[in-house]
């Protein structure tokens, strides 16, 4: 007999520190690594204190993200996901996305 596939890492970190911990973890995570960007371009030092100033924009990122993709009625893993995608992008990368998207949109 087939066992049953293992949960994966994003269920695991669900059981192990709710789904609240597992966004907070995912937008930590996806503004880490646009800061690790901007420190190889040598644009942000590695440490600061303006690091301080990312904990908030990880926070809003993950409730627009837990919103979205409750509004698009994805699964956990996908929400988990998408918090990590906006996280990454930020504010200003989210509107520079929706304003190509809005110029380079086919017109009915």
């Amino acid at each position: 007999m087939d066992a049953p596939p293992e949960p994966g890492l994003i269920e695991a970190m669900q059981k192990l520190i709710g789904g609240a911990g597992t966004a907070m973890v995912a937008a930590v995570a996806g503004r880490l690594m646009w800061h690790a960007g901007e420190v190889r371009s040598r644009r942000r030092p590695a440490f600061g204190l303006f690091m301080v100033w990312e904990i908030p924009m990880a926070i809003g990122m993950a409730l627009i993200g837990d919103g979205a993709g409750e509004y698009l009625d994805l699964t956990n893993s996908q929400t988990v996901a998408l918090i990590a995608v906006l996280s990454y992008l930020g504010p200003r990368g989210i509107c520079a996305a929706l304003e190509r998207w809005w110029i380079n949109r086919k017109a009915p």
